[in-house]
């Protein structure tokens, strides 16, 4: 008798069996291998937020021992059941303050096309690393995490949600794709969770947002994470969510970790210059640029300087992205030039610099982009080249991110303090 033959002759009431995988001593997602700890079971430090044996049994595989500030605020409450409204910034370790609870609070088996819980986030890179994070904690409990996203097979997404999921990571668009075709059905969510809220509203998908919660019609938790509360964002909390509980660990307009915020005057034809020369003395940096065009100019200018460097933007294949975000992970790229594409789909915590090829736009671009250095507790620079008549935008973004006034300090590629930024705190 085959597995489906018994499944459907399992007698009426009784309880499902989950076959439990082998334990191996790594865990494959779609962009690498997650190494697990493969010493006997010791308790962590999330044991004593109440986090049950079987999830903390994979947290410990998955290597993770104690709790940031974050995790140690939303665990209990969101053990508890309660809809949870979290404000923290990438970096701050919420994939795990949402991602615990989650695993801890599923009830019964997958069925074939119907997850039991949904994390929506507004871009394929953040989807990948989500899913990254939860999949070797979810192995260890005996469940299954899949990011679903648009670039990729959607023939193995369709397979791999026929088998039974109980976890998808997913974006907007991709998933209303598979609902419309009716290969999805997110009436057996119980837990809901939407990363990231306030970049899918700035991207204009809070409608799309909206149509894929009204599709999770069982009773079910939900938990939101996002650097601010407020404009569409709040909407969605007062419209879809039952007297959340709040939990913070930073200001709204607070920048995350210790960042040291630098605006340099250059000149037009001596700034990729001088990017190579902050390159040169930190570990990884990224480069934002406004437009496609101007990334893949860097890219180039760069490369021509001996830097190796890599784009990632927009027009550019999913495969290629995935391929050149692992390369700049492993360290085999020490510069990654990005368009805001990247902005919140980077969860990398040695990037030692972000710097704006040209001043951001406002203060939340500027906060979006330099949220991925200064994670982890590391230091990071926040970069800002500025041409002879962008001083003016310069002062308005220092005036709107409450930072000190004063003109951006100008220098050339063979000032040595580019090499050693530190410098430029000593005077």
């Amino acid at each position: 008798m085959n597995d489906d033959m018994t499944e459907n002759h399992r007698p009426k009431g009784a309880p499902r069996r989950r076959r439990r995988p082998p334990k191996p001593a790594e865990y494959r997602t779609p962009t690498s291998t997650v190494a697990v700890v493969d010493t006997p079971y010791e308790p962590t430090a999330f044991r004593d937020l109440g986090v049950p044996e079987e999830v903390d049994i994979g947290l410990h595989r998955a290597g993770f021992t104690a709790p940031f500030a974050i995790q140690t605020k939303a665990i209990p409450v969101a053990l508890e059941g309660r809809d949870v409204c979290g404000r923290a910034r990438t970096g701050s370790g919420k994939t795990l303050a949402f991602g615990v609870p989650m695993l801890a609070r599923l009830d019964g088996e997958a069925e074939p096309r119907r997850p039991l819980a949904l994390v929506l986030v507004p871009t394929r890179e953040l989807a990948l690393q989500v899913a990254e994070v939860l999949v070797p904690v979810a192995a260890g409990c005996n469940r299954t995490v899949v990011p679903v996203y648009g670039g990729a097979s959607r023939h193995q997404q369709i397979d791999e949600l026929k088998a039974g999921v109980d976890v998808i990571v997913a974006t907007p668009l991709r998933l209303i794709d598979l609902l419309k075709e009716n290969e999805l059905d997110l009436g057996g969510v119980q837990v809901l969770v939407l990363d990231e809220a306030d970049r899918m509203a700035d991207d204009g998908f809070t409608p799309q947002v909206e149509w894929i919660l009204r599709k999770c019609t069982a009773p079910r938790q939900t938990m939101l994470f996002s650097a601010t509360l407020d404009g569409d964002v709040g909407h969605l909390v007062a419209r879809y969510m039952k007297d959340p509980v709040e939990v913070a660990i930073d200001a709204p307009t607070d920048t995350v970790g210790t960042m040291y915020h630098l605006f340099l005057a250059v000149h037009h034809m001596d700034k990729d210059r001088v990017v190579a020369s902050i390159a040169s003395g930190v570990n990884k940096t990224i480069v934002f640029c406004q437009t496609k065009r101007t990334c893949d100019r860097v890219e180039e200018k760069l490369q021509d300087l001996g830097v190796k460097a890599a784009a990632i933007h927009g027009d550019l294949a999913q495969a290629s992205r995935e391929r050149a975000l692992k390369r700049f992970t492993d360290g085999e790229l020490t510069v990654l030039v990005a368009t805001d594409v990247a902005a919140r789909g980077i969860d990398i915590d040695d990037i030692g610099a972000v710097v704006h090829y040209e001043p951001a736009g406002d203060a939340k671009d500027y906060l979006h982009r330099s949220g991925r250095t200064a994670r982890a507790g590391r230091d990071g620079w926040a970069i800002t080249l500025a041409e002879y008549n962008q001083h003016t935008q310069v002062r308005i973004l220092q005036r709107a991110l409450r930072l000190d006034v004063a003109p951006p300090q100008e220098v050339f590629s063979n000032n040595p303090k580019l090499k050693d930024l530190q410098q430029f705190r000593e005077g």
